[in-house]
């Protein structure tokens, strides 16, 4: 699939790491410097591209694990949708959960970027639903 990019960053497009990957890498765009994330801060960090994402599809944007298990980075808003109609700049939200403050330096890898493939929704009001084996059963209801 090709997808058109605009790519204002400098930095090399987003790329897969490996050959089964489903995720491209997704750099911080930081052409003032670097950022600083205190502990519980949050910080929306650009990343230079703007994405012409094909109908049917969004791009997902999603944390990456070793910034999480090394450095307790996450995403405030995960995964975050990049839908068909959006033309801006790709922006991730990253919060950090550690008790040590974390730097966002230029061209760090910070994401990851999935295109995935979604249905459109056409509600079908009824009356009753069918029945299942868990029924309503939420959160936790299946065990342990």
């Amino acid at each position: 699939m090709q997808i058109p990019v605009v790519n204002t960053s400098g930095h090399p497009l987003p790329a897969y790491q490996t050959a089964n990957a489903a995720g491209l890498d997704l750099r911080a765009h930081l052409p003032d410097g670097p950022v600083t994330l205190n502990t519980l801060q949050r910080a929306l960090i650009p990343t230079g591209l703007r994405l012409a994402v094909p109908v049917g599809f969004e791009a997902q944007v999603r944390p990456r694990s070793g910034l999480a298990l090394k450095h307790g980075i996450a995403l405030v808003n995960s995964p975050g949708t990049i839908d068909a109609d959006y033309r801006g700049e790709i922006g991730v939200l990253l919060v950090n959960l550690s008790d040590q403050p974390f730097v966002v330096q230029n061209g760090e890898r910070i994401g990851q970027l999935v295109v995935a493939r979604h249905e459109t929704v056409v509600w079908q009001p009824v009356e009753v639903l069918d029945e299942t084996e868990r029924g309503s059963g939420g959160y936790g209801s299946t065990g342990k």
